[in-house]
């Protein structure tokens, strides 16, 4: 009886062993199974996919035809266009360049001719005032016309006078005519006579006839009337006797001359 009992334990030891391996056998086989059928699967929705990729690739393809002729013709006109357009703005911002730069010169031009033309008015005061300066110290030296007398004693005394002065000249003889119209003028006496040795050496190379003062455009047609007309011109015109002022107005190119020219036959009559 001892010696059957470990017999009986094997025997049932053994039998649950096998069971056991059975078991993992029949699982280890549906896991296989399983994971056979479901690469089977894959694989047949991977070849699926890439029918329908493909499909689908071909139809964009078929859906996207090739550029019309005249679509490229309309790239090629707009990227023409955008050249000209380029160099259009370019070519612009260079005129706009250009022109700024012309601007500022002429402005610098403008500003240094402004600057010149002041420079040259402030010397043309300074010369103008001393010119009269001068005018005034030479005026000095004049002596003054005695008015009263009256007009018999003035006549005669300057009749005389004039007669000196224009001796062997074209005008002698006509010391009274500058008198009497002095007198009826209010003019220096002087100051005609004066005149016609300045403008035409007393009457030796007048421009017009009788015209011995360089007076308008015109002559006369005798010596009396010429002379009645230019002193009162001069009266109405000039004023009483010669200033620097009257002899830029008289004779404006030279009038330095003419003044000094004139004021100096002045003091010798």
């Amino acid at each position: 009886m001892v010696a059957k009992r470990p017999v009986k334990w094997n025997t049932s030891l053994a039998a649950k062993a096998l069971a056991v391996g059975c078991a993992s056998c029949l699982v280890v086989g549906c896991i296989g199974i399983g994971i056979a059928s479901a690469g089977v699967a894959a694989d047949s929705d991977v070849d699926s996919f890439g029918i329908d990729m493909t499909r689908i690739e071909n139809d964009e393809a078929a859906s996207d035809p090739e550029p019309s002729e005249e679509a490229s013709r309309e790239a090629n006109v707009l990227a023409s266009a955008s050249v000209r357009d380029i160099s259009q703005g370019i070519a612009a911002i260079e005129e706009e360049e250009e022109a700024a730069r012309i601007a500022a010169e002429e402005a610098a031009r403008a500003e240094e001719e402004a600057r010149i033309a002041a420079a040259e008015a402030a010397k043309a005061r300074q010369q103008a005032q001393a010119a009269r300066e001068a005018a005034a110290d030479a005026l000095a030296g004049l002596p003054d016309v005695d008015w009263s007398v009256g007009e018999e004693e003035f006549v005669s005394a300057w009749t005389a006078r004039i007669d000196a002065y224009l001796a062997g000249s074209p005008l002698a003889g006509q010391g009274k005519t500058f008198a009497e119209a002095a007198w009826n003028n209010g003019v220096d006496p002087r100051w005609s006579p004066a005149i016609s040795n300045t403008e035409s050496s007393k009457g030796a190379h007048c421009f017009a006839p009788y015209n011995a003062w360089g007076w308008g455009g015109s002559g006369w047609s005798s010596w009396e009337e010429a002379i009645n007309a230019h002193v009162a011109g001069l009266a109405s015109s000039y004023g009483y006797s010669i200033t620097y002022a009257s002899a830029t107005k008289y004779c404006p190119p030279n009038a330095d001359h003419w003044f000094s020219a004139t004021l100096s036959q002045m003091k010798l009559i």
